[in-house]
């Protein structure tokens, strides 16, 4: 199928680009709405899929069908990583125009190609595994977001059981600091004063750089290149790969914000060697204890996946276990869903009822977690990042530097911009936020 061209008597539409999944996948998001633009490509949709979880991509699908009915005539172009890895799922929808892949959307001659009339190819998907370097574009900010992302890393190096995403991304890759420095600095530029640094694996930063630096060494380095950047946010840790530089700055460096999440998992020593990780269970409570110590103010997340093949009541029990003995309070809970053709689907599994089970008394632990932790912070004064203003009703919503979410209402002589950092007084909670008055 042909996409259509940009008219030149006409304004370029805007291309509507629907975001499942990571916060890499945010990142790209932007850098595939900025270079559809830029390459003429008008009033596509794309749809920047995620294959965490058969969940993920059940709902991506239900979406395409969705959108098609809404918009009979739009161009759907799909991509991202359950695109990358089976584009001929996508291919063989009626509803989706072109399917590319993870490394072809990042790339601006890819959206160029989409407009030639004589190419009626409906698959641009290429070995991810021969990529070497990580696409290159600078993102001048995200539309509706108070903090931006930076992409540092892609890819994967690791194969753990449950895990499909390195055949969606490739083996892992790193970006350069001169362009990590760029683009904070442009990102800065738009007004940001908070920026997070992203990737697929970000503690494995380095090894393919000369030199090897790490994850904390590249960050020293960034943050004394650009001493303007206020508040600097890291997505998801392995806990055995903090390197002596990172944990130097968890314990002085104010910029670095005290919200740490792990790539957990389980909390059982047994699932975690099936799972192949790289951490066991002291480890993770080690890591904790250590970052306590260093931040006292520090809240940690984490990734927790339920159900796991073989998992049994006792094992189950050692995870549910670990969010006390982590102290953890934000937890992103997965019933485990079997992804065909890696080695935990061909496990013994647990029956879809007890995971369903398991993952509700993980997230109502986590809720109660979440509790406390607004509960313990209630009358202290933090700083918050604005995310929304509400013109009509005033009321503005933020997240303190530990990433509780807060709500406050501004009174008539009181006024606040998006992505500023703001006093507030913590005066009460919510089911799921702090209540704030400004300072």
């Amino acid at each position: 199928m042909t996409l259509k061209n940009a008219d030149s008597s006409h304004p370029l539409q805007a291309n509507q680009v629907i975001t499942f999944g990571c916060r890499l996948n945010v990142y790209e998001s932007q850098a595939i709405k900025d270079l559809s633009y830029q390459a003429g490509l008008s009033g596509a949709i794309i749809v920047n899929t995620c294959a965490v979880t058969a969940e993920a991509e059940r709902q991506a699908r239900q979406a395409i069908r969705k959108l098609r009915r809404k918009n009979p005539q739009a161009d759907i172009i799909v991509t991202g990583c359950s695109a990358q890895m089976n584009p001929s799922q996508y291919a063989d929808m009626p509803e989706v125009s072109r399917v590319i892949g993870n490394q072809e959307k990042m790339q601006l001659g890819t959206y160029q190609s989409l407009k030639d009339p004589d190419d009626q190819s409906r698959v641009l998907v290429n070995d991810i595994m021969s990529v070497r370097e990580t696409a290159s574009h600078l993102v001048a900010g995200f539309e509706g977001k108070a903090r931006a992302f930076v992409q540092i890393q892609n890819g994967c190096n690791h194969r753990c059981t449950f895990c499909t995403i390195p055949y969606g991304r490739g083996n892992s890759r790193s970006v350069p600091l001169g362009e990590i420095v760029t683009q904070v600095q442009m990102l800065m530029a738009s007004g940001y004063q908070e920026v997070v640094m992203t990737g697929v694996d970000i503690t494995d930063y380095g090894g393919d750089l000369p030199g090897s630096p790490t994850l904390g060494q590249i960050i020293r380095r960034l943050l004394a290149l650009v001493p303007d950047l206020k508040r600097l946010r890291l997505s998801s840790l392995d806990p055995v790969e903090i390197d002596e530089d990172l944990w130097r700055l968890i314990a002085e460096e104010p910029r670095l914000m005290p919200h740490l999440h792990l790539s957990l998992q389980a909390g059982d020593d047994l699932i975690l060697k099936r799972m192949k990780r790289r951490h066991l269970r002291q480890d993770a409570i080690d890591f904790c204890k250590r970052a306590r110590q260093l931040r006292p103010e520090v809240v940690f997340g984490a990734d927790l996946i339920a159900g796991f093949p073989t998992e049994t009541d006792q094992m189950f029990e050692n995870t549910y276990k670990i969010i006390d003995e982590c102290d953890l309070s934000f937890l992103h809970v997965f019933p485990y869903s079997p992804r065909p053709g890696t080695p935990a689907s061909r496990m013994p599994q647990v029956p879809r009822m007890i995971i369903k089970q398991r993952a509700a008394l993980l997230r109502q632990r986590g809720e109660q977690a979440v509790q406390a932790l607004l509960q313990r912070w209630i009358g202290k004064t933090v700083d918050v990042v604005v995310e929304s203003v509400d013109a009509k009703t005033q009321q503005v919503l933020g997240k303190t530097d530990t990433f509780i979410p807060v709500k406050l209402t501004l009174e008539k002589n009181q006024d606040v911009k998006m992505a500023s950092v703001i006093k507030a007084c913590l005066i009460g909670k919510t089911s799921n936020a702090l209540l704030a008055t400004l300072r």
